[in-house]
């Protein structure tokens, strides 16, 4: 079994190698979430960033854990791309997309963690 910690690595490298924006990585285990442990949250500037984010990511999974995406969604338009690993769920905004949903918000009462890629 794949620990979470190095699949979160591999998600995190995958978007700063990308030039992704203001990672955030939301504990969902800790308010004993049902439907997954972690949240990934970041941004790309169009949807050819984060278009390319999305095939980074599911790229450096299979190559280093040899596991697929449970489930994609969004990346006709890649405006809000979804990608389903399970235990953790990685979503990639264009920017006014993710300032519009604010999906940070709706888990205050989770610990959230930042990184940073500069």
């Amino acid at each position: 079994m794949i620990r979470e910690k190095e699949l979160l690595k591999t998600i995190t490298d995958s978007i700063l190698d990308k030039k992704g924006k203001e990672i955030t990585i939301i504990d969902l285990s800790s308010i004993n979430c049902v439907f997954c442990d972690y949240f990934i949250v970041c941004h790309g500037d169009s949807s050819t960033q984060t278009s390319a984010i999305a095939e980074s990511i599911g790229t450096k999974i299979k190559e280093k854990h040899g596991i697929h995406s449970d489930h994609i969604e969004g990346l006709q338009n890649a405006q809000w791309i979804l990608m389903d690993y399970g235990s953790i769920v990685v979503h990639i905004f264009q920017k006014e997309y993710r300032d519009y949903y604010k999906l940070e918000d709706l888990w205050g009462d989770a610990q959230i963690s930042i990184i940073d890629g500069d």
